[in-house]
């Protein structure tokens, strides 16, 4: 009897240490939490891969992201998409038409759409897609990684999951991920989460770089 009280005690305090490690300490219950909660608390260096698009040119990351001075607002996206990338399609309208209506609001914040789809969003493509959603390219735009092993290293740094669905499409999780003046990956929201992202995005801009 002792011995078998014992080791359901045992097995009680390593399932509640599994699981208090696997959730740190509590805090999350999902992968993408855990991704959240650990960007908060060491935010992640936008790796320095090229992108490229219609009116930003061939282009480290980190330096167009840089360049305004102020926070950016990030989504990953195909242009064939029909599903989430819709919202978030929408969703960056109106966060758009937000930045635009503020003043001074469009030199602190910008949105930047990245495609994880290089073999069919071309320059054209991406333009296209840019024209259909009424982007100005002057707050929001539009982006891909050519090289696939830098693609994967950007969507590896900032833990976006994208799994071919066999019928030309893709599946991927979707969010608002706010990068700093200085190139790091600092927050992410839920992709409805649109005056938040917007209002931590201000705060930020209105912060010293370091």
């Amino acid at each position: 009897m002792l011995r078998t009280l014992i080791a359901t005690v045992a097995v009680v305090v390593l399932a509640w240490a599994a699981a208090a490690w696997l959730t740190h300490d509590f805090q999350v219950f999902t992968a993408e939490g855990a991704r959240r909660l650990e960007v908060r608390e060491a935010p992640v260096a936008a790796p320095p891969v090229t992108v490229d698009g219609p009116r930003t040119g061939a282009v480290a990351l980190p330096v167009l992201l840089r360049d305004h001075g102020g926070a950016t607002i990030v989504d990953f996206i195909y242009t064939r998409c029909m599903s989430v990338c819709a919202a978030l399609g929408s969703g960056f309208q109106q966060l758009q038409s937000r930045i635009a209506a503020r003043d001074g609001l469009p030199a602190q914040v910008r949105l930047l759409s990245i495609s994880f789809d290089p073999a069919r969003d071309d320059d054209a493509s991406l333009a296209r897609y840019a024209d259909e959603l009424h982007a100005d390219p002057a707050i929001w735009r539009f982006v891909t990684v050519r090289d696939p092993a830098e693609l994967q290293r950007l969507l590896r740094a900032f833990q976006v999951v994208v799994i071919d669905d066999g019928f030309a499409g893709f599946e991927h999780n979707a969010a608002l991920l706010v990068v700093d003046a200085d190139a790091r990956l600092v927050r992410i929201f839920d992709y409805d989460e649109l005056d938040e992202a917007l209002h931590y995005a201000g705060l930020l801009s209105a912060r010293p770089s370091s």
